[in-house]
C-alpha cells in the first residue's frame, strides 16, 4: 500500500502528551456528539450519538498493518482524528484486532460523552490509556463551550465519567482545557476541580486553545494561568507543555502524503510536521511551500506560532511531487 492509499491511519502525530503517535480515525470529517467553540477541526458537520460502522473496520486494519509494517518508531497508536472515535459501534473488535497486532501502547482521545453507554465502556476496557475530556463545571456553560446533542445532558456526561473510572483500572488522564475568559476563572476551575476528585483520575492535564479554534472568541490562557489553575487540582493536574517525544528515536523519512494527511486531522506549525514525521525541517518546508503556492493548504499566526491546514475543499487534492533538492 503505497502512502497515497491510506485514509484512516495517519502520521505519526506530534502529540504533547504521548510523544509520537500513530493515529486512527474512525469517523468522517467531522462527525461528533460536540460542536465545541475551542475545537481545532471547526465547527461540526454531523452532531450525532448514533453510533454505528462509519469506516469499513477491514480497511483500517489493512491500514495499520502496513503502516506498522514501514518500521516507524512509535510511542502510542491513538484512537483519534476527525471526530469522536467512541461513536464507532464495532470499536470493542477493533480495539482486541489492534491488540493482537501489536505490543505499542493503545490510547483513546475521548470527549467522555458517551461513557454513560454500557457498551462504550466495555469496548474500552482493551485500551491502555483513555485520555476524557471535562471542560467545564455546570450545565449553562456546558452548553455553552461544548454545544452538545440533544440526548447528552451535563449530569449524565458526568455521571459517565465516574462510572467509567469504577469500571476502568488502568490509566485515566482527565483532560481540563480552558478559556479565557470564560472557564478560566477561579469560581469556574473550582466546580471542575470538584467533579475531578470525585472521578478520580490517574492526571489531570490543564489545556488550552493552542490551535486555531472553531469560534474566534476561544481564546487561550496564558502559560502563567495554566500553571496557576493546574495546580488547583493538587498532585495530579499538570499543565500541559509542547511537544516532546517520550522516547529518544532517530528521524523516519515521511512519504509525501503523510503530510497531507496529518494537515486533514489538525492544524500544525513546521516543528509539528517535522517533528512528528521525522523528517528534516527544510525538507518539510519545501512541501509546505509548494502545497501554499498551489493553493491545497493556508496558514494563520496564532499567538507565537505561525499554523498550516488544508484550505476548505482541499482535502482530496494529492500532494505535489517532491521538491527538487539541490546539491
Amino acid at each position: 500500500m503505497s502512502g497515497k492509499d491510506y485514509r484512516y491511519v495517519f502520521g505519526p502525530v506530534p502529540s504533547r502528551r504521548l510523544g509520537r503517535s500513530l493515529g486512527i480515525d474512525l469517523v468522517p470529517f467531522k462527525t461528533c456528539t460536540y460542536d465545541c467553540i475551542y475545537c481545532q477541526l471547526g465547527r461540526t458537520t454531523l452532531r450525532t450519538v448514533e453510533r454505528k460502522e462509519y469506516v469499513p473496520i477491514d480497511d483500517v486494519m489493512d491500514e495499520l498493518q502496513a503502516k506498522l509494517s514501514e518500521g516507524q518508531p512509535l510511542d502510542y497508536l491513538t484512537l483519534s482524528g476527525s471526530g469522536e472515535p467512541t461513536l464507532f459501534s464495532r470499536l470493542e473488535e477493533l480495539v482486541l484486532r489492534i491488540k493482537g497486532m501489536t505490543e505499542t501502547p493503545l490510547a483513546v482521545l475521548t470527549n467522555g460523552s458517551l461513557l454513560w453507554h454500557d457498551d462504550v465502556r466495555r469496548s474500552l476496557a482493551g485500551v491502555d490509556l483513555v485520555i476524557p475530556s471535562l471542560d467545564i463545571g455546570d450545565a449553562d456553560l456546558f452548553r455553552l463551550v461544548n454545544r452538545p446533542h440533544s440526548e447528552i445532558t451535563f449530569d449524565r456526561m458526568v455521571d459517565g465519567l465516574i462510572q467509567f473510572r469504577q469500571d476502568f483500572p488502568k490509566s485515566i488522564w482527565l483532560e481540563v482545557l480552558l478559556l479565557d475568559g470564560v472557564t478560566a476563572l477561579d469560581s469556574e476551575v473550582a466546580k471542575i476541580v470538584k467533579i475531578a476528585d470525585v472521578i478520580n483520575p490517574d492526571r489531570v492535564q490543564v489545556n488550552t486553545a493552542v490551535r486555531p479554534p472553531s469560534e474566534e472568541f476561544a481564546h487561550a490562557v496564558s502559560r502563567e494561568e495554566l500553571f496557576r489553575f493546574a495546580a488547583a487540582f493538587g498532585d495530579k493536574g499538570e499543565a500541559i507543555g509542547d511537544f516532546q517525544a517520550t522516547g529518544s528515536h532517530a528521524p523516519y523519512p515521511a512519504t509525501s502524503s503523510d503530510i497531507l494527511t496529518l494537515l486533514k486531522r489538525r492544524p500544525c506549525t513546521l516543528p509539528d510536521i517535522s517533528g512528528g514525521l521525522g523528517i528534516h525541517p527544510n525538507e518539510a518546508l519545501k512541501y509546505l511551500n509548494c502545497l501554499m503556492n498551489d493553493g491545497t493548504i493556508t496558514g494563520m499566526i496564532k499567538g507565537r506560532s505561525f499554523f498550516y491546514w488544508l484550505k476548505p475543499g482541499g482535502r482530496e487534492k494529492p500532494l505535489p511531487p517532491k521538491p527538487h533538492t539541490r546539491r
